[in-house]
């Protein structure tokens, strides 16, 4: 597998990263303001992420997704540690990301890679998407904030 920054001009996988955020117009706005980078195999697009400056010397990490097909091999933590090092080589202080109260897997994920819990954005979901989110049996009304310092 390979990760690479997506090219200029290269269409992104909006199929992945509405898994990871259902709303295209927010999409839209992530690829415009940061970096988009794709994780291919056997040359398919298998993963993604953005990296979305948000202040000076921080960073969020947003839309990481994994094809359902290759779910659960890793490729989710491989793709958080890269973020991590791009953020790190380019000069970032501190890296960012938020997920939702019912994220159970990319919670345990996220803290696994070195994130701590920061702060809680109650009826985040609520607030900025028309549809309800369900994961894992639970409703998506808030959202969890984690960091990471780079230095």
């Amino acid at each position: 597998m390979v990760i690479r920054k997506l090219n200029r001009g290269e269409e992104p996988p909006m199929d992945l990263l509405l898994l990871a955020d259902p709303s295209p117009r927010l999409v839209h706005e992530y690829l415009q303001r940061g970096e988009c980078f794709v994780a291919e195999s056997n040359n398919r697009i298998i993963g993604v992420y953005v990296l979305l400056p948000t202040r000076p010397e921080t960073v969020e990490l947003v839309n990481i997704a994994v094809t359902k097909s290759h779910q659960g091999r890793g490729i989710g933590k491989q793709l958080v540690m890269h973020a991590i090092q791009t953020a790190k080589s380019k000069g970032f202080k501190t890296i960012e990301v938020g997920t939702g109260n019912s994220s159970v897997g990319q919670l345990a994920l996220y803290q696994k890679c070195g994130f701590r819990i920061t702060g809680i954005d109650i009826d985040f979901f609520t607030r900025h998407y028309s549809d309800e989110i369900f994961e894992n049996g639970i409703q998506c009304k808030d959202m969890i904030r984690l960091s990471q310092d780079l230095f």
